[in-house]
């Protein structure tokens, strides 16, 4: 029933068969059967049908909490037995918000070096983003804000605390000062992170609190994107102090303190709540907990 179960948590994401039979790799018909053989395992509709995917039925969507609770426990012994066979191996999926890249590398770059069988995906997302998709199971992990998305039941171990960097070119207006404060940069051509992300949310509220409506002339999700446009000339942005320092190495900018900011956010390790972990998921908390000590 397992392999059924998949298939429906995968019908139930993609919202269109097509979809969810590309993404586990059979075919359509194969899908729809065996859709139709939990149906009847279960003696339940589970999705609405006509022409195309209406929805989940009523039944459809409490089976689906079922679901990710049986096939994430399935993984879990998998994972679990796998280890007692061959030590901790296997594939780590994360994602992290884009200004939390650079600890992504660092605590895959320190678990490898201790369990080097084990091996990662690094996905940039935003922190709605990261909640829903170890909801579904598409990450075994992600790296985000603890203290501003409701997180749910999840496992966290704190990382870091962020605080802010203004961005600009050597030879700009706040090139060389010892600090900035936010209301200063009323007048300033702003390149941000899009509004979806929550970086951008907490810096709009760091504006409002002395009154101050950025205009932001250049969005982008790529912090890349942003110190790229800095680089430039005649743009200055904000970001996170790591992710500041990591990008501006080797470039032709200056990097000065914000004050004045709302408190430090933390950021850290989010992991699906459950007990006991997979043996490879409660190795990367510890690691996730020790590289947190470090700083």
């Amino acid at each position: 029933m397992i392999d059924k179960l998949e298939m429906f948590i995968a019908v139930a994401q993609e919202g269109h068969f097509g979809r969810a039979a590309v993404r586990i790799g059979i075919t359509q018909p194969s899908l729809s059967a065996g859709i139709k053989q939990l149906e009847e395992q279960l003696g339940v509709q589970l999705i609405f049908r006509g022409s195309r995917y209406g929805g989940l039925t009523p039944e459809g969507q409490a089976t689906l909490v079922w679901a990710r609770r049986i096939v994430g426990d399935a993984r879990q012994l998998r994972e679990e037995m796998r280890a007692k066979r061959h030590g901790l191996s296997g594939q780590l999926r994360i994602a992290a918000i884009p200004t939390a890249l650079t600890w992504a590398a660092r605590l895959c770059h320190r678990f490898n070096a201790k369990h080097p069988k084990v091996r990662f995906t690094i996905l940039s997302r935003t922190s709605i983003e990261i909640l829903s998709m170890l909801d579904n199971l598409e990450i075994d992990a992600g790296i985000s804000y603890l203290d501003n998305e409701p997180m749910g039941r999840v496992s966290m171990e704190p990382l870091y605390e962020e605080r802010y960097m203004l961005v600009c070119a050597k030879g700009a207006r706040f090139a060389g000062c010892e600090s900035v404060g936010w209301d200063e940069l009323a007048t300033e051509r702003l390149c941000l992170l899009t509004p979806d992300m929550q970086n951008r949310r907490i810096i709009n509220r760091n504006f409002a609190a002395v009154e101050v409506t950025p205009e932001a002339w250049i969005e982008s999700n790529s912090t890349v994107v942003l110190m790229a446009t800095v680089e430039a000339g005649g743009w200055v942005t904000v970001l996170p102090e790591d992710a500041a320092r990591f990008h501006a190495s080797g470039k032709n900018v200056d990097l000065i303190p914000l004050i004045g900011s709302e408190p430090a956010h933390s950021v850290g390790l989010v992991a699906p709540w459950r007990e006991p972990h997979t043996p490879v998921l409660e190795s990367l908390l510890r690691e996730a907990r020790r590289l947190g000590a470090d700083v």
